[in-house]
């Protein structure tokens, strides 16, 4: 419960003044998607090839945010949803500081993702939907998370004994399966990102 004596102060730099500053507009990108489906390794391409145009940028990552800020946390569908809380507030942070913002989380459902879009100003949220079906996942299993998970190791793993929402409306679906092009699903959302003036404003 926030207490009745906290205030915001609002500073005298806004969101505009430091994306003038930067020459791009702040936003989120939020990857979405299965374990193994590939969200942390095209956010981290993507951020790469955005700090490549000069943009500033920063990424959040699912294991690493739990290293720190949320090691406090379990997988409990409880602690899941305060994961995701936290994380959309520190996106928030960032996107205040005209920054592009990645985030890959697997954030299961749909409400969760949702109170982080309601956080951030009109636009400023972008849904990345990384569609790997679960038998390519899991083949995948580069941590080795699923085998444990079919062994009962892991409770509440998504795909296998908890749920996956998948995005209502997402800003943008990748098609990370078998055949997916690295490259192009990059250049997917730079392109959406240009389209929607995000970057190249000016």
């Amino acid at each position: 419960m926030t207490s009745k004596n906290l205030y915001w102060h609002k500073g005298k730099v806004s969101i505009s003044d430091r994306e003038n500053a930067n020459g791009h507009k702040s936003a989120c990108l939020w990857f979405t998607g299965l374990s193994g489906s590939g969200k942390s390794t095209l956010a981290l391409e993507v951020e790469a090839e955005l700090f490549k145009l000069g943009i500033q940028t920063y990424i959040l990552d699912g294991d690493n945010v739990r290293h720190g800020l949320n090691k406090d946390l379990s997988f409990s569908e409880t602690d899941r949803k305060e994961n995701i809380r936290r994380i959309g507030e520190v996106a928030k942070l960032f996107v205040d500081a005209g920054i592009i913002v990645l985030t890959a989380f697997i954030s299961p459902f749909v409400n969760d993702r949702e109170q982080v879009r309601k956080l951030l100003p009109e636009g400023k949220f972008i849904e990345i939907f990384v569609d790997c079906d679960l038998e390519t996942c899991e083949a995948r299993d580069p941590k080795g998370l699923y085998k444990k998970a079919r062994a009962n190791e892991i409770k509440d793993f998504t795909g296998i004994s908890s749920p996956y929402e998948k995005p209502v409306n997402p800003e943008i679906i990748i098609d990370n399966g078998k055949n997916s092009d690295l490259n192009k699903n990059i250049a997917k959302i730079i392109s959406h990102l240009k389209s929607k003036r995000i970057i190249d404003f000016k």
